[in-house]
């Protein structure tokens, strides 16, 4: 019998084709304030909350880190208002999931109110538990929301497969003792012990994430 409980989803880059879309609100905020995101800095940002890339830029640029931290989520929330495209796979793998009765989870450092208003459109998809940034102490990197979800379904890390698609991530979810699918939206993640990478959720089945729980 499989051990796989639970799948615990990210949400930018790996649901939904948004991490791309964040990384360019916050290079015309840099822009703003006559700042060039580029290089290190700029993929610093990937995978990151609004608060922790306020705290990451609020030097280099000369803001005010709450002021900064309120211009990126209201820039981010303007530009999903349109709606978000889902990355190739995903809504089959979520119906899958549904219909084989696995428990699911969406775990995002985004702002809660933009994470639940994606969450509703996924094609009907209902997850069995939401988090966004601010409903743990501290968001990814730390394992705290992965923790989170987990406990909220009531089912051992160990048993769940985190679904990821930046370091930041993939840094989160190894830390809370998840099994980890990377499937890189936009820079390498390498395979690890515990971390198998694809690259489209399209390649993703039931086999294979029940194949990810050691027994």
């Amino acid at each position: 019998m499989s051990g796989l409980r639970a799948v615990l989803f990210d949400m930018d880059g790996t649901l939904v084709d948004t991490e791309e879309a964040w990384v360019e609100v916050v290079e015309k905020a840099a822009a703003r304030y006559g700042h060039a995101l580029m290089g290190e800095e700029r993929r610093s940002v990937y995978g990151r909350s609004v608060e922790d890339t306020a705290e990451l830029l609020y030097v280099s640029l000369g803001a005010r880190r709450e002021e900064l931290a309120a211009e990126l989520g209201a820039d981010f929330a303007a530009r999903l208002a349109d709606g978000v495209e889902p990355r190739p796979g995903a809504l089959q793998l979520l119906r899958m999931l549904r219909e084989s009765g696995v428990l699911t989870a969406l775990v995002s450092a985004s702002p809660s109110a933009i994470v639940r208003r994606v969450a509703t459109s996924l094609d009907g998809h209902r997850f069995d538990a939401v988090y966004g940034a601010e409903d743990t102490e501290r968001t990814k990197p730390a394992p705290d929301p992965y923790l989170a979800a987990a406990s909220a379904l009531g089912a051992d890390p160990a048993r769940c497969v985190a679904v990821e698609d930046t370091a930041t991530g993939v840094a989160s979810a190894e830390a809370a003792g998840c099994a980890v699918l990377a499937v890189p939206s936009v820079e390498p993640i390498a395979p690890a012990a515990g971390r198998t990478v694809l690259t489209s959720l399209e390649e993703a089945d039931l086999t294979l994430l029940r194949s990810l729980i050691v027994s």
